[in-house]
């Protein structure tokens, strides 16, 4: 009796997901741009013509329209659908690791607010304020009202994270006279701080590195590029945090209880 209401939930998760990932493409889209976010509804960006309801079903109108326009047949990039169903199992993930607590509430404004600034980041090299520094002000905030989580770890894990890249991108300005990080992945880091804490920061930022390393020789190899081109980190440090929600927070409490036992 009691495995019902948890599939239930999980379903109810993973279809809100799913519609925040719509939305959430709209806004990948348009942010940038600087376009309204609401106005005009969905539509086909060749032959403009209005995407009706029952064609803007997240995940299986992409499927059944075999990802093209009803009317002119223009396909449409299988990203869109990607972008719906990775927000539906993290929406998903969310509830399976949290529950229904304020907790809950928090990491999926916090999710959503990643991936919509993964993909911005991997398209135009950029990650809005309008995420970041307000992404900042929510998790700061959370932490004040919320009986999950206290106020002290969530300043420090913006100050260590926000502080850290400030740190480094200063360094590496004064060494080579060129811009390594960007602003964004200094706000970023203290967005993520905030909400996750401070002990978070060093497991997210090895990872993102070690990660970012990884495709970046990668990408730079197949693509036959210098490796000198700019790579966006943002998406690399979102995965980091994501990979400490889901599992890496248990291992990172271990390590510090043998190092820091007094924190």
């Amino acid at each position: 009796m009691l495995e019902l209401p948890f599939f239930f939930y999980l379903t109810v998760f993973f279809i809100f997901g799913a519609l925040f990932g719509s939305f959430g493409n709209v806004v990948i889209l348009r942010l940038p741009l600087e376009q309204n976010i609401a106005f005009p509804a969905s539509h086909c960006m060749s032959c403009h013509a209005p995407v009706r309801w029952f064609d803007n079903i997240p995940i299986f109108s992409w499927l059944i329209l075999r990802g093209k326009c009803r009317h002119c047949g223009q396909k449409f990039s299988i990203r869109y659908m990607l972008v719906e169903f990775l927000m539906a199992i993290l929406f998903a993930a969310c509830f399976y690791r949290f529950g229904l607590s304020w907790t809950l509430v928090e990491m999926l404004i916090f999710t959503f607010g990643l991936v919509v600034c993964t993909f911005i980041d991997f398209d135009h090299m950029i990650l809005p304020d309008e995420f970041t520094l307000g992404g900042l002000a929510i998790g700061l905030v959370g932490a004040l009202v919320s009986p999950e989580r206290e106020f002290l770890p969530a300043l420090g894990g913006a100050f260590m994270g926000g502080g850290f890249f400030l740190l480094m991108a200063y360094v590496y300005f004064i060494m080579t006279k060129n811009e390594g990080l960007g602003g964004g992945d200094i706000k970023l880091a203290a967005w993520i701080g905030a909400v996750l804490g401070w002990k978070a920061i060093p497991f997210v930022i090895m990872s993102a590195a070690i990660i970012g390393s990884v495709f970046g020789i990668a990408i730079t190899l197949l693509q036959k590029k210098d490796f000198k081109t700019a790579i966006p980190f943002g998406p690399y440090l979102a995965l980091g945090a994501f990979l400490y929600m889901f599992g890496a927070k248990p291992l990172s409490d271990w390590y510090f209880s043998i190092f820091l036992p007094e924190f």
